[in-house]
């Protein structure tokens, strides 16, 4: 009899969330053994390595010699780092800007109603489909000094031959026009999905008021889809500045280094002098510069949410 009321009163006791931890942390931490291992292996591990390789000289077929911030100190002696983090900063900024603009302009005239409005959005994405690569061979060709498309229409109107990415005065503007070609219907999508699900009573009421469209734009229309426009930002600024396929297959950072961006100066010390060392010191750089921007963006992000 005493026993079982023992037992009775062991089973009526609620186990203590420390000994279910106890219980449960043998028998299951295993199960995110795996996840660790691919974390530390695919991401942990090639940064400190990177870390290691940018304090030493190493070059391909040689050994690695220690210099510590030797290559540091380099890089920002060097002129040529410094011009392609003036070029990578130019590049981002607009290629971030315009196509919001244009995008944004874009989403308003397609969430109105008009004659074949679906025909005309499809033709708009149709640009974002398309493989950087492919959209660089295409507009090479379209931008050649004498074969070109571009310089025959412009004749066509009595402008003369443009140097486009022959030139280095305009070739960082001509690359932005194709990034604005490119990505503007992914800022459309994004924004016209914001506009789409906007609510109808503050227009309502704006018009009882007498606002006119530009009031309503300003007042109520802007302050409501400009999260969907940082989300946009964010994923524009993200794409800018990891941008490498397109500038590398129609200018190779050329002409001369007019358009040698961070990524091209970082491909070119690594694969075209060898310089292992000195081009991991470019990558640690780079990714403070990514970080710092990713937390100013992420902050502007939870600024922009709507306020319950």
């Amino acid at each position: 009899m005493t026993s079982t009321t023992a037992l009775r009163a062991d089973l009526a006791t609620p186990t203590s969330p420390a000994r279910q931890s106890a219980d449960f942390t043998p028998r299951y931490w295993l199960f995110s053994l795996p996840a660790v291992l691919v974390i530390l292996g695919v991401i942990v591990f090639p940064w400190v390595f990177t870390l290691y390789m940018s304090t030493h000289d190493w070059k391909i077929g040689g050994g690695p010699e220690f210099v510590g911030a030797q290559n540091y100190a380099e890089l920002f002696r060097d002129t040529r780092f410094i011009e392609s983090m003036g070029h990578t900063a130019y590049f981002t900024i607009l290629a971030v800007v315009l196509p919001i603009l244009f995008g944004t302009a874009a989403a308003l005239v397609f969430h109105r109603e008009f004659p074949f409005r679906g025909l005309l959005r499809t033709i708009f994405v149709m640009p974002m489909m398309a493989t950087p690569v492919a959209v660089a061979l295409v507009w090479t060709m379209m931008f050649h000094p004498q074969l070109g498309v571009l310089n025959y229409l412009l004749s066509l109107v009595g402008i003369g031959p443009q140097p486009w990415v022959y030139d280095p005065n305009t070739v960082i503007p001509t690359l932005i026009l194709v990034e604005v070609w490119h990505w503007t219907p992914l800022v459309m999508l994004i924004v016209l999905g914001g506009l789409a699900g906007l609510p109808r009573e503050p227009y309502e009421s704006a018009l009882i008021d007498g606002a006119n469209a530009w009031h309503m734009f300003r007042h109520i229309t802007l302050p409501l889809v400009w999260p969907f426009i940082m989300v946009a930002i964010v994923i524009r600024t993200i794409d800018a500045l990891k941008a490498f396929d397109t500038i590398f297959v129609i200018t190779q950072g050329g002409p001369g280094t007019a358009s040698e961006t961070l990524n091209i100066f970082l491909y070119l010390q690594a694969f075209q002098f060898y310089k292992i060392g000195y081009a991991s010191a470019v990558v640690v750089i780079f990714f403070v510069i990514i970080i710092m921007l990713s937390l100013l963006l992420l902050y502007a992000r939870q600024k922009s949410k709507w306020n319950a």
